[in-house]
């Protein structure tokens, strides 16, 4: 029960967040984007002395530039960056987030210098130390994702394969198909990609 008052606390945190500035976190300051917040970064470092971790300290911000990212970790920061999305569905979600991010900083500074898996057992034992056991890799959160229209279409000269792309090729690509069906795997000129106007081109 060493969470209990923690997570009270934690609730009050948020909601003091929302209710003082409902739309500041939407609006990145010109000089940064990233808003720091002390009432959350003091809680986690709270989560850090109830895991019994010594020696790491972390800050907490909000970036407003997250789209379907609901957080990241910094190793070499010792940052947590939030997602300000997240205060659209719950305190809890905000702090299952933040735990979830805190274990990838717990689970490296317990690791030292060996290179561990963003996910792997060491990132599990933490999750499970700070109260989050059976914490799944990725967060199932409805964010909305922004549409990017593909305005550059390519086609292979050999089986019509259409290659959609937001932004146009820089460099030679071939159809992956065709060159393992006729040259072993290796790039053939021949099967290049060749631009069209659109993949209506193919179609006639």
């Amino acid at each position: 029960m060493k969470y209990q008052q923690l997570l009270l606390n934690f609730g009050r945190a948020v909601m003091r967040r929302v209710r003082a500035s409902p739309d500041d976190l939407q609006k990145p300051r010109k000089s940064s984007r990233l808003r720091a917040d002390p009432l959350l970064e003091d809680f986690a470092n709270q989560l850090l002395t109830a895991a019994n971790c010594r020696g790491l300290t972390v800050s907490v911000c909000w970036n407003p530039g997250l789209r379907t990212t609901a957080g990241l970790a910094s190793w070499r920061e010792r940052k947590i960056i939030l997602n300000p999305k997240l205060l659209e569905f719950s305190a809890g979600e905000v702090q299952r987030t933040l735990r979830h991010e805190l274990a990838h900083l717990l689970a490296q500074h317990r690791a030292g210098r060996r290179r561990i898996d963003a996910h792997g057992p060491e990132w599990r034992e933490a999750c499970a130390a700070l109260g989050i056991p059976n914490e799944p890799r990725c967060h199932d959160l409805p964010f909305k994702r922004r549409k990017v229209g593909r305005k550059f279409f390519y086609a292979c000269p050999e089986c019509s394969t259409v290659l959609a792309r937001v932004r146009p090729l820089r460099r030679r690509v071939a159809c992956v198909k065709c060159c393992r069906k006729h040259n072993g795997g290796a790039y053939q000129e021949r099967f290049r990609f060749k631009t069209i106007e659109s993949p209506s081109e193919i179609a006639a």
